[in-house]
């Protein structure tokens, strides 16, 4: 119990010090953030090694009459992969960023926002109810606003800031009423007293379905599911650092985490898992589409983990589908994890990759503004172009063996097989256009002539994730979380054998159309432009906005103003014009009028007494 104590609290306690005593030490509060975060990813390697622990301490929060909710916290199954993605990245991050905010004027602020979010998250993992995983589930939408709007005075940071958390509020706010509705269906919010609930009574499969659909809703948000991934781009507005660790390994990977936390309700809950599984597969396709069309370094990445997401959520979706007479459930749910888990690898390579080449540019990331760097950043070019193959699904490296189950579950729906295979396509595609442009032929700008290999320290941590994106693949990476028997394979060689010829053919062709290329070749406006989503979302809140004010102008102007504010004026003065007219000056009629009253008033309390 003190060691997962420690491991939740350390974070919050350095983020407190750092604000609070080291504002002005902004190099001893960067030292600080970091040591908490590797003492942090220790004592996880130390917890993890007990195996399943489902009862690692609680105490009672509130009490009403019979009801009653504990703040308990376990880590058994996937929690521990998920707590090990967590803390592993989140220290490595912040040793790059010790190198990538050297200079930084708020230094401090910044190392504070990270261990902040390393609290939120870690309290993710460890809740074992839904109201505790919903409160740190919040922590993290306000962590991960401070850290994207970390350059407040860039107006397009302050912008993607407030857009991240206003868009995620909408998702959550679905989440906050699927709890609701649990609670109210099964009198308890613990996973496993619901679970128990579940076996050992009946329940109205309507709710059920519009429960899961409901708690889906908060994976949207933070998962950057369509229709709420407008957020996710844009958030690459903040440090490169914090690219990696909130949108490529933990917080956007929080939604499929809960998904597989809350896995007992979606396999019985088959309407809401079908469309778990088409916004996932939806969301890979149009992602990927996105993708192959942009020009910045980071945005390229940046839907390239929509994609990705949308694969995980897709394989989690099928756990409500029947496969020879079985729910396919558990292993579903595996699948969608163990792409969650060598995703975090890889995808943090390239996230920190792309910031070692930001760095070495001076802050270019228009990917037709470098070129050639392969021979003036040699490590860190290897690294990423080890990372892109995995990311390809590339046999052997960890992509391969974690897609590899994802279209294995696929194939009990032939259709989002298909829509799969296609995006593993376009996956090879994108990110060979992207290797070949940045890498390769000759340099197209000043920042890229003068590109060299970045310190030592920043490639540290590349390195450490080059080896998780070619072995976390291995069953002996994860086989302490999850028996690897229990992770879908295909029975014989011809569907990895289609999926690697799948990525093979997405890499000759980026390559073959991009070779020597000084700007895009064919241009796709619509792909470009992002199928036009956010500027048809502005007009939507245009309208909601204009209405609203229409509203409120009608309610202002007659029900305020000429009811209650001119109504009332109106009312006073005529009750004082009546009055002004009683008001004789004789002192006669007053007192008859008051003796009047004075005998009504005693003629109705003796009325009133009988």
């Amino acid at each position: 119990m003190t060691i997962a104590f420690i491991i939740l609290l350390l974070p919050l306690i350095a983020a407190a010090c750092n604000l609070v005593f080291l504002r002005k030490k902004a190099d001893f509060s960067a030292y600080v953030s970091t040591l908490s975060a590797a003492v942090c990813l220790v004592l996880t390697l130390g917890l993890i090694r007990k195996g399943n622990l489902n009862d690692l301490g609680s105490f009672n929060w509130i009490k009403i009459s019979d009801f009653e909710l504990n703040i308990g916290i376990e880590l058994q199954g996937l929690g521990m992969g998920m707590i090990l993605v967590v803390t592993l990245i989140g220290f490595l991050v912040h040793l790059f960023s010790l190198g990538y905010m050297g200079d930084d004027a708020g230094k401090a602020r910044y190392f504070s926002g990270l261990s902040l979010f390393m609290f939120s998250m870690t309290g993710i993992v460890f809740a074992d109810n839904l109201a505790m995983m919903f409160i740190f589930w919040e922590l993290v939408g306000v962590s991960s606003y401070l850290l994207i709007g970390h350059w407040y005075h860039k107006n397009t940071a302050a912008e993607a800031a407030k857009k991240a958390f206003l868009v995620n509020r909408i998702g959550d706010f679905g989440f906050m009423i699927g709890i609701l509705l649990i609670w109210g269906a099964f009198g308890s919010v613990n996973f496993g007293e619901i679970k128990e609930s579940l076996v050992n009574g009946t329940y109205d499969e309507g709710l059920l379905n519009w429960s899961v659909f409901c708690i889906f809703c908060g994976a949207i948000g933070k998962s950057a599911q369509i229709p709420l991934h407008v957020w996710l781009p844009d958030a690459m507005e903040g440090p490169t650092p914090v690219s990696a660790l909130i949108h490529a390994a933990t917080m956007v990977a929080a939604g499929v985490f809960m998904l597989t936390k809350v896995l007992f309700l979606i396999e019985v809950a088959p309407t809401a898992a079908s469309v778990i599984q088409y916004v996932g597969a939806i969301t890979a396709l149009i992602a990927a589409l996105m993708a192959t069309q942009q020009n910045d370094i980071k945005k390229i990445l940046a839907y390239s983990t929509l994609s990705q997401l949308g694969y995980m959520i897709m394989a989690v979706g099928f756990a409500g589908l029947l496969s020879g007479g079985e729910v396919l459930g558990e292993k579903a749910s595996n699948a969608g994890f163990f792409h969650l888990y060598t995703h975090a690898f890889f995808k943090a390579l390239l996230f920190l990759g792309s910031g070692a080449i930001i760095y070495a540019c001076h802050h270019e990331q228009n990917i037709w503004k470098m070129g050639g760097l392969i021979g003036r950043m040699k490590v860190t070019s290897l690294t990423f172009l080890i990372a892109t193959a995995a990311l390809a699904g590339i046999y052997p490296l960890s992509g391969f063996y974690s897609k590899d189950a994802i279209m294995t579950i696929a194939t009990n729906k032939p259709v989002l097989l298909v829509i799969g295979s296609f995006v593993a396509f376009l996956t090879a595609f994108y990110m060979t256009r992207l290797c070949v442009v940045v890498f390769f032929g000759r340099a197209r700008s000043w920042s890229a002539e003068e590109a060299k290999e970045v310190p030592f320290l920043m490639l540290v941590p590349l390195l450490v994730l080059t080896v998780g994106a070619i072995f976390a693949g291995q069953s002996f990476s994860y086989g302490w979380f999850v028996d690897p028997k229990k992770i879908p394979h295909p029975d014989g060689a011809l569907l990895p054998i289609v999926l690697t010829l799948i990525g093979v053919a997405g890499i000759v062709s980026g390559f073959l159309l991009y070779r020597d290329r000084d700007k895009e070749p064919y241009p796709v406006r619509i792909l470009s432009n992002k199928f036009y989503l956010d500027e048809i979302y502005i007009i939507i809140v245009q309208i909601f906005q204009e209405l609203v004010a229409s509203v409120a102008q009608i309610i202002d102007r007659y029900l305020i103003d000429g009811l209650l504010v001119r109504g009332g004026a109106r009312l006073v003065t005529t009750i004082g014009s009546v009055l002004r007219g009683m008001q004789s000056g004789n002192l006669q009629g007053y007192a008859f009028l008051f003796g009047v009253g004075v005998i009504l008033v005693l003629y109705i309390i003796n009325a009133a007494m009988g």
